[in-house]
């Protein structure tokens, strides 16, 4: 018998379930030394997740704080039987001298951070980054049968640093970086590999790991295939139409059966008929990688359920700003995260450029029903984001649908109506004034205005909103400050990769740092950076300011 983990389904398997699965396993002798599963095996096998595996030792590491870092257990790989590790766990735990350290020393393989090249003198940054595109890359068509790793078909590229495994919505920034590298090739296999994972999960996961099979992140896929439709033409239309589509699904699962004032899953129905989506994930636990900053912060909402807090954290995951003033109820507190009762702007644009992509794609196959059907759902959205997500004061923000108003937020999320182009002329011209009196910063547009010490807030600025700003900002000739964020961001880049050979995941915009904050360290790589200062050097040169 060679036993595989059973199939990641679009929500977690039962503890129950996964227990009775890895008996099953151990009766049969299986050993993971020699197990292993492929992305051949995904549709018809399920993904355990540690907690689920051996739930007394996952809780006993994490509350134990063995590793710095929560993620760091999780992602380690069990050098045996899951099945095997927890009885042996559950024998021995409470024996006098049991060292739990010496236990997941024998029992787990850990894995390391991505390793950054030595530094090179005189390279310059455009030559750093296309070298470290073959160090980013990894390949796991086959994973040990017990790991957390999700298999996937072609190699694909990580952002860096902990981060091991290909995230969602990262990876389109480091796939427009690819394209700029001459690398087609490695852009069409992260485009099937998301593709394949649409087919296999119903949705595509936050990360390829089985813990982050609860949640999607912004749904970027439909650019991801204009990226390929650039490199090869209109084809690239026709064949992810199917999964573009199933995406659409996913993130509309519900919304036929909801009643108005409602919500369900992503979907939300305003009391006048209004269908808006939001961040939400599948679990109301707390996050495995982050295990004990969830349990922390759900001790502090008092008189919330757990659960709902546990949720709220999730969505804020899925919505990439995990996490930022702009889920918070009172905008600097943490335990008062309210995501899932967020219409957010970017999101919603993002959808509507997704139904538009469909339409397109439709358009190329001949069926000129679903082109009608999905150009109406663009442009009723378009309708719905103009009347509850705009502010009259000038700028787009989030809708608070509990509340019934707006949030009247200035994030750096207020441009992406611009980026996917549904925004009135009229409306561009004052979101861009908004932003220049409001977001512009010495290194690049700020996430936010407030400071909270969570690092999707200020004083960070973070690539992607950089080039999502850029982009869209151009697309209504507001090209002077288009360039003033693009010049500075890519100055600060410079300036940083001067002194220390390096790039990094997040800026520090007034101090000409790496970023902080946040649950985790500074890290190194990395992807979407490098994807968008490629594209910032094709536009822009940097003045570099080093010392």
């Amino acid at each position: 018998m060679k036993c595989l983990p059973p199939a990641p389904p679009a929500r977690m398997l039962a503890l129950s379930l996964s227990i009775a699965f890895l008996a099953a396993c151990a009766h049969h002798g299986d050993k993971s030394e020699t197990a292993t599963w492929s992305w051949r095996d995904a549709t018809s096998a399920r993904a355990v997740t540690p907690d689920q595996a051996y739930p007394e030792l996952f809780v006993a590491v994490q509350q134990g704080k063995l590793f710095s870092d929560q993620k760091h257990f999780v992602d380690a790989l069990p050098k045996r039987d899951p099945a095997a590790i927890r009885r042996d766990y559950l024998a021995q735990r409470n024996q006098p001298g049991f060292d739990l350290k010496a236990f997941v020393a024998a029992n787990f393989e850990e894995s390391g951070q991505v390793a950054s090249p030595p530094p090179r003198a005189n390279v310059d940054l455009a030559t750093h980054i296309k070298e470290l595109w073959p160090v980013l890359t990894r390949s796991a068509e086959e994973v040990p049968a017990y790991s957390s790793l999700l298999p996937l078909p072609k190699p694909y590229v990580v952002p860096g640093g902990r981060f091991r495994e290909v995230y969602y919505w990262d990876s389109y920034f480091t796939m427009l970086g690819l394209a700029k590298d001459g690398e087609r090739g490695r852009v069409r296999d992260m485009v099937d590999n998301f593709a394949y994972e649409i087919d296999t999960y119903g949705h595509i996961p936050n990360g390829n790991r089985s813990y982050y099979l609860s949640r999607s992140q912004p749904p970027f896929f439909a650019y991801m295939v204009d990226l390929q439709a650039s490199l090869e033409g209109d084809s690239a239309y026709r064949r992810y139409l199917p999964e573009l589509q199933k995406e659409y699904a996913y993130w509309m699962a519900g919304a036929q059966d909801l009643q108005a004032g409602q919500a369900k899953a992503h979907v939300i129905k305003l009391a006048d008929g209004t269908l808006l989506n939001r961040y939400w994930d599948a679990n109301d636990t707390p996050r495995q990688e982050s295990y004990m900053e969830d349990l922390a912060t759900a001790a502090q909402a008092k008189g919330r359920p757990a659960g709902e807090v546990y949720r709220d954290l999730r969505a804020g995951a899925e919505s990439g700003w995990d996490f930022s003033s702009r889920w918070l109820a009172d905008g600097k507190t943490l335990a008062t995260i309210r995501t899932t009762a967020l219409a957010p702007v970017d999101l919603n644009s993002l959808l509507y450029h997704l139904e538009r992509t469909i339409a397109k794609a439709c358009e190329k196959t001949g069926d000129a029903t679903c082109v009608q059907a999905y150009s109406q759902k663009a442009k009723t959205r378009q309708q719905a984001i103009d009347r509850y997500l705009w502010n009259p004061a000038g700028y787009y923000t989030d809708f608070d649908w509990q509340a019934k108003r707006r949030t009247d937020t200035v994030t750096a999320a207020t441009l992406f109506p611009l980026f996917v182009g549904l925004a009135s002329q009229s409306s561009a011209d004052q979101t861009a004034a908004t932003v220049a009196n409001q977001l512009l910063r010495p290194g690049g547009l700020a996430t936010t205005t407030v400071k909270t010490g969570q690092q999707w807030d200020e004083p960070n600025g973070w690539a992607p909103l950089q080039w999502v700003a850029v982009d869209g900002l151009r697309r209504y000739q507001q090209n002077k400050l288009a360039a003033d964020i693009g010049t500075r961001f890519l100055t600060q880049v410079q300036n940083l990769y001067n002194r220390e050979q390096k790039l990094v995941e997040k800026y520090d915009l007034t101090g000409g740092q790496g970023g902080g904050g946040g649950e985790y360290q500074l890290q190194d790589g990395f992807g979407w950076t490098n994807g968008v200062t490629l594209k910032l050097l094709e536009l822009y040169k940097p003045q570099s300011n080093a010392q």
